[in-house]
């Protein structure tokens, strides 16, 4: 068992974090300890390990919960499928792929304005070297 705190450093979160992701309901309520001190689980930590993957993709907070509402996991998936299992699996493939496809979006955008920089950045370069020349 882990204290919150052992919890959010072995996840890559802050404290604060995880006390605001389960008030909103994207992760269930910790053990307790008497006293009130949360206890995390290892299966509680793998969660908040791929809670942390799935907000570096830039899943929103409401993608995320989505992605996690049944809370199967597939890592060792037992075959074959269940009709719920398949359906968690078409539920998460609909959110990566939609994200993804924004992802894509962005990453074109984003590499338009890298070359538009680049371009700048040769103009620039080029005006100096003119004026090197003429000095």
């Amino acid at each position: 068992m882990y204290t919150i705190g052992q919890a959010a450093e072995l996840a890559g979160f802050s404290i604060d974090t995880l006390r605001y992701y389960e008030k909103i309901g994207l992760t269930k309520p910790p053990m307790r300890k008497p006293g009130g001190l949360r206890l995390y689980s290892e299966d509680d930590v793998r969660l908040l390990s791929s809670l942390h993957c799935l907000k570096k993709t830039g899943l929103s907070l409401e993608e995320m919960k989505a992605f996690l509402q049944e809370g199967r996991c597939f890592a060792n998936p037992a075959f074959p499928l269940s009709d719920e299992d398949r359906e968690a699996i078409a539920g998460r493939t609909q959110i990566l792929a939609k994200h993804l496809a924004r992802m894509e979006a962005e990453y074109l955008a984003l590499a338009n304005v890298i070359g538009q920089t680049r371009e700048k950045l040769d103009f620039y370069d080029k005006i100096l070297k003119m004026e090197a020349a003429v000095k």
